[in-house]
């Protein structure tokens, strides 16, 4: 045989086989088992190197597995077109992919262009970076409505949908039993999923060993979420398309998951019996009741919705019939996944969406019933969502419930949870004043005005020798702005609180100190605060009389001469806000009443110079073990940045926190004794400027 036609059988022979080891990446793929299909697609880039379709397809096997790092190393390439193909266009549905991958590995700077190509490509909706970081940033925060436990029954497996009744939590889980010789999910490479019982005390530690539910309802394809009616005789659940224990397959051969009912007959389950208004060739799936019981609720991928998943509802009639699936509408579902509904006994809506705007991948939303409509969804924020998903979220009484996560691992883990405040906006009633910053006395015949958070004006008059008035508004943001003969104008940013009869107050300064503050600063004419905006100029935002480009060396110079708030001064090369200080009760992190009005005044400052950031630096004196102290410490810092960001609204970007514990103290106990008044010294908040 000749040299050439060796050369070309082997190389027939590598062709064929590697033809084969692709066909069987895609096969892979198309099964769903991402896990492999990853695998194959390495070994194949590494011989044809970046092409579209492997990247497609690599990239989406390892966003479904959560490893996002990886995702994300294929996703930019794709994005950035540095692929072989000549056509450098990439599906949109990519441009979302990287936008939850970058959230998901809190890069939120980073993903929100992409959230931004996202939705300029499918719709006129403009994004603003700046406003959706700020928004989420406020997820961030928003910490104070619920308490969050990982639940002790919790295993290596994955567990989510728990569902209490009584003593009795419900729960689904890949935690399987069955023979080793029974077939795993291909997704995961588990076991399917099964519905567990576990019996639990009021504070919901078990009492037992979890349990499969029953053999007439679990089976070796999947059980998954699932609700009760209120007699818990009767039990609607997701499960896999399926007859006589086989799968069922549409065209493409997809075995989509349906909804199926079981009853409780002399406390036992009977098999599951399919509901009428499935179809083969999409799914059903995550029931929930109305309290009722006179509408079921649940997400599916039927044609005809708004995006990948949306949340519908049918009427269930007395006589056990059910009417045609209604869509939630456009309020609630979105172009992509809207799933796991809830309603609480008072009628919200519980779900879970990635087309929302959230902290990253699913998050927990809630919406409002009125008027036989949902209101706009909130997100319900920190503790309850984090950067990966969050979902499956169900009260068992007015407060407690129990939610999924998979923020700790890539398997899902049940969390309970306890709602201590309020995650509706409510009318309170609100009083404004108009108050002499240095007298604190009232400031007669001052002109105000009340606008909301879209800048709609709610308010306007002319106040009286009692500069002040009362509204009833909904917790939330405003801006209330004031002037007066002889005063400047100034506008503030005010968060209603969810507290009746809370007084709110603009303290305004007179002409004297801004005319003293033009002096030095060349004649800058300006009648109302100065700004400085993120292009670096100086406007006013009342009249503007001269607006132009300034140096950083000029912007340095403004803030050392400003002398209106917080002053600030040079130390050791370094710029610092020179405040009263921040002092903190001993062993506590909460912001005294007495350190409020300092931080306004800061905030107020850092709202007239936007370009600057600052780390604030948190101390605590020497009593306490050295850990402890440096945890306090830290708390303490985060704690002065929460408030500066929620109350002041300055943008949380802005702001770096660090504790340093008992270690710089102002005042050194080694050698003696202190005095709690030197304890109290040491224990301080510091403002540097890192950035203008």
């Amino acid at each position: 045989m000749t040299k050439t036609k060796i050369f070309i059988l082997l190389l027939v022979t590598f062709q064929f086989a590697f033809s084969q080891k692709k066909s069987r990446a895609d096969r892979f793929f198309e099964q769903g088992d991402y896990i492999n299909a990853a695998l194959q697609y390495e070994q194949q880039l590494n011989q044809e190197g970046y092409t579209k379709h492997i990247l497609n397809n690599i990239s989406t096997s390892y966003y479904r597995t959560f490893k996002f790092r990886k995702a994300y190393r294929y996703l930019k390439v794709l994005t950035s077109g540095k692929f072989y193909d000549r056509d450098k266009t990439y599906d949109n549905k990519y441009n979302f992919m990287m936008y939850q991958v970058l959230s998901a590995l809190g890069e939120y700077d980073k993903s929100i262009p992409y959230l931004k190509l996202y939705a300029g490509n499918n719709s006129d909706d403009t994004v603003d970076k700046e406003d959706v970081i700020s928004t989420i940033e406020n997820f961030k925060l928003k910490d104070d409505d619920y308490k969050v436990k990982s639940v002790s029954f919790n295993s290596d497996a994955a567990d989510f949908g728990a569902v209490k009744r009584d003593s009795i939590v419900y729960f689904v889980t890949d935690r399987s039993p069955h023979s080793a010789l029974d077939k795993n999910y291909k997704w995961t490479h588990r076991p399917f999923l099964d519905i567990y019982q576990i019996a639990v005390n009021e504070k919901n530690i078990p009492t037992n060993e979890a349990t499969t539910l029953s053999k007439e309802v679990n089976s070796k394809l999947h059980e998954g979420n699932f609700c009760f009616t209120k007699d818990g005789n009767t039990m609607y659940l997701s499960k896999s398309n399926s007859e006589k224990g086989k799968k069922k397959f549409d065209s493409v051969r997809k075995n989509s998951v349906h909804l199926y009912k079981a009853n409780k007959v002399d406390g036992t389950w009977s098999t599951p019996e399919k509901l009428v208004f499935n179809n083969v060739n999409y799914s059903i799936e995550h029931p929930a009741l109305s309290p009722d019981g006179s509408k079921l609720y649940f997400a599916s991928n039927m044609p005809g919705g708004y995006g990948d998943f949306d949340i519908y509802y049918v009427d269930v009639d007395v006589d056990g019939t059910y009417g045609k699936p209604v869509n939630l509408g456009p309020v609630i579902n979105t172009k992509n996944r809207e799933q796991f509904p809830f309603i609480s006994d008072k009628g919200h809506l519980f779900f879970a969406s990635n087309g929302h705007l959230g902290l990253g991948m699913m998050d927990n939303f809630v919406s409002e019933l009125k008027k036989e409509e949902f209101t706009k969804p909130i997100n319900l924020g920190a503790p309850i969502n984090s950067s990966y998903d969050d979902f499956s979220m169900a009260y068992y009484n007015e407060t407690d419930g129990f939610f999924a996560s998979n923020r700790k691992k890539v398997g899902d883990d049940i969390y309970s949870f306890s709602q201590i405040g309020e995650i509706f906006p409510k009318e309170y009633i609100a009083r404004f004043e108009v108050r002499d910053y240095a007298s604190e006395s009232y400031i007669p015949n001052a002109e105000v005005i009340l606008y909301d958070e879209d800048n709609e004006k709610l308010y306007e008059s002319q106040l009286d020798s009692i500069a002040g008035f009362e509204m009833k508004l909904f917790s939330g943001k405003y801006n209330f702005k004031a002037s007066a003969f002889g005063y400047k104008t100034r506008t503030k940013p005010v968060l209603v609180k969810e507290k009746q009869s809370e007084t709110y107050v603009v303290y305004l300064d007179r002409d004297k100190q801004r005319e003293k503050i033009a002096e030095n600063t060349d004649q800058i004419s300006v009648k109302d605060s100065i700004n400085i905006r993120n292009q670096n100029t100086v406007t006013s935002s009342n009249t503007r009389t001269k607006e132009e480009e300034i140096s950083k060396e000029k912007l340095r110079e403004l803030l050392l001469n400003d002398s209106e708030g917080p002053p600030v001064v040079e130390k050791n090369g370094k710029l610092y806000f020179e405040m009263p200080p921040i002092y903190f009760d001993y062993d506590k992190w909460n912001i005294r009443s007495d350190s409020k009005k300092v931080l306004d005044k800061l905030a107020q400052k850092l709202e007239k110079y936007k370009t600057v950031y600052i780390k604030i630096s948190s101390h605590t004196d020497s009593r306490g073990t050295a850990s402890y102290n440096q945890l306090l410490s830290e708390r303490r810092a985060e704690s002065t940045r929460n408030y500066l960001a929620l109350i002041g609204y300055v943008n949380a970007r802005r702001m770096q926190f660090v504790g340093f514990g008992e270690s710089v103290p102002l005042i050194s106990c080694e050698d003696k004794v202190c005095t709690e008044e030197e304890h109290q010294t040491n224990r301080r908040s510091e403002f540097e400027i890192v950035k203008y």
